[in-house]
């Protein structure tokens, strides 16, 4: 009688330890699919690289705006104009090494704009010649324009066309410490050019430490914030935060991608897929061509702790590295979207639907 009477007991506890065990296993389950939808998320730009050294070139499915088939339009895409507004010592030989080598295979046309004495900015006439130039020069298009010169804002000259800006900054004292050292000794492209300074073999730390150039100056590293600014007065008056504030509106509002030296095959990756028309192959130039390092400063020494302390103290280099860091952020939420859209699909993540009117009756659409 008790072993009937005991039954019910024992049959509760072996239900009890096996919903356990299901719970247990369910939660493991969910883990592991949680875990590895993680780990998919995380892909790295490395793996998105190896896919396009594996295929050779960007499938066509990444260029919507190119297929005859969706009725896109060539000839208004060719009217396209890229704007490479070069800021010294931040990578840009090694960059336009690969266009200069691409315009040829995809078909478009590089223009350097050389400005007297190396000045950053234009005279109002020029300027307004240069953008009549651009906007209106349709034999060169499409076309990329380089060199050393700061953002211009073409809406003010009254014209309606727009170019597309980019363009690649630097960690602000590594590029003044690059380019005071390139003064003097050069770099292997170029080796036989005798620089501004050269014979003088002060290094930047004893320059620093006596203060005896304007080379070594604090005031020296404003130079990207202008250069995003444009070219009225106010942007290039040392410690202006409206300045500041400027530039960090043109990044996010005027230009297509701003990059960092220091992620620049990251920077190229990006920059072809989402301008292949100008870019496409650009990242296996990087990677096979020997590319990647086009220009090398002959002698650098890195700076001492002191006089990194002595920069990090000024006000200018605690705005320039502002800058800097907003640009990096901007840069990677760009990247991150980027290469996700990229891991979901390799097709547009949009359609056109609901078509009304003539362009509806015309191709049958309901």
């Amino acid at each position: 009688m008790s072993l009937y009477r005991s039954f019910p007991v024992k049959a509760s506890a072996i239900f009890c330890i096996f919903m356990c065990t299901v719970v247990f296993f369910q939660r493991q389950i969910y883990e592991l699919k949680e875990n590895y939808r993680s780990d998919r998320s995380e892909i790295t730009v490395r793996d998105h690289r190896k896919q396009l050294s594996e295929v050779g070139e960007i499938n066509s499915l990444q260029r919507p705006i190119l297929r005859s088939d969706e009725h896109a339009s060539n000839q208004g895409y060719d009217d396209i104009v890229v704007i490479y507004n070069r800021v010294p010592k931040t990578g840009s030989t090694t960059l336009m090494g690969i266009v200069y080598n691409l315009c040829e295979i995809n078909n478009f046309n590089v223009l350097h704009i050389n400005i007297t004495k190396n000045v950053n900015t234009l005279s109002l006439v020029d300027q307004r010649v240069f953008v009549d130039n651009v906007s209106h020069w349709d034999a060169v298009k499409p076309a990329l324009y380089h060199g050393h010169m700061a953002y211009l804002q073409f809406s003010r000259f009254g014209t309606s066309f727009t170019p597309m800006y980019i363009n690649v900054i630097r960690r602000p004292l590594d590029r003044l410490v690059s380019y005071y050292y390139f003064l003097r000794y050069g770099d292997d492209l170029r080796p036989n050019l005798v620089r501004r300074r050269q014979g003088n073999t002060m290094s930047f730390d004893e320059c620093v430490e006596n203060a005896q150039s304007p080379d070594c100056s604090p005031d020296k590293i404003w130079l990207q914030i202008p250069y995003f600014c444009g070219q009225t007065a106010e942007c290039w008056s040392k410690g202006s935060q409206w300045a500041l504030e400027q530039a960090k509106h043109n990044l996010v509002n005027n230009y297509l991608l701003v990059g960092v030296m220091e992620e620049l095959e990251d920077y190229i990756y990006v920059l072809e897929l989402t301008l292949p028309r100008y870019f496409s192959g650009a990242i296996k130039q990087f990677q096979l061509d020997g590319k990647s390092h086009l220009r090398r400063t002959k002698k650098k020494l890195e700076p001492s702790d002191n006089t990194v302390k002595f920069f990090e103290s000024s006000l200018l280099w605690r705005m320039e590295d502002e800058f800097y860091q907003f640009a990096l952020e901007q840069f990677h939420f760009i990247k991150r979207r980027v290469l996700t859209a990229f891991q979901q699909s390799s097709k547009q993540n949009f359609r056109y639907e609901k078509i009304r009117g003539p362009v509806a009756s015309s191709t049958g659409s309901r």
